[in-house]
């Protein structure tokens, strides 16, 4: 993982993100997993499980796979500070646009099945209130979702929360997998296609 910091051309046109994210997709369709970007009502379900006490105490909110920052403007929506956030992105054009719409964010390029000292740097000594992540768990193999979210859970003070969302009607990781408990929100409808939102959390 690099830290990074670049610039993009019309980080406020974002009527462009679908395309932004379909040429993505096209690219990179495992790594990628969805066609278009989260929507509003999704990321404010996934947005309303992060504890804004922690934040408020100093805690960092690490969002990883955040694409074009969809659910990224819904945690700051809902008060997350953007200077808490820490942005771990794969795609160097994602990266490239969140630094642009996120100026105060911590952007971090590189993979998130295999994070590296970066992402520590980036923390800056900061303890994590909650992992958010977008990525697409049901491209890869069990042992490679149970080291995301076992290693995310690991990172946080027990209680704090994973917080993932999903198309699918079974769970990307049973929760004994990794010594958690899993709560399952109702299906957002409006998302396309519909999703739920999973939180794991140990303790």
């Amino acid at each position: 993982m690099t830290v990074s910091k670049p610039r993009a051309s019309d980080p406020c046109n974002r009527s462009a993100d679908d395309a932004r994210f379909f040429r993505g997709w096209l690219k990179r369709p495992l790594q990628m997993g969805a066609v278009s970007p989260s929507s509003r009502g999704l990321g404010r379900a996934m947005a309303a499980y992060v504890p804004l006490g922690a934040v408020e105490a100093g805690m960092a909110v690490l969002e990883i796979g955040p694409g074009t920052g969809a659910v990224t403007q819904c945690l700051i929506d809902r008060g997350v500070p953007e200077e808490s956030l820490v942005l771990a992105e794969y795609s160097p054009e994602f990266c490239e646009l969140l630094a642009a719409r996120f100026p105060l964010a911590r952007i971090v390029r590189g993979d998130a099945y295999a994070p590296n000292g970066d992402l520590d740097a980036a923390l800056g000594g900061r303890a994590v209130a909650a992992t958010v992540s977008s990525l697409p768990l049901f491209t890869k193999p069990d042992a490679l979702r149970e080291q995301v979210i076992g290693g995310s859970l690991a990172r946080m003070e027990p209680g704090h929360p994973f917080i993932q969302f999903s198309y699918a009607l079974t769970v990307p990781v049973k929760p004994e997998k990794v010594g958690a408990s899993v709560e399952i929100s109702p299906w957002v409808k409006l998302n396309l296609p519909p999703a739920r939102v999973l939180v794991y959390r140990r303790g």
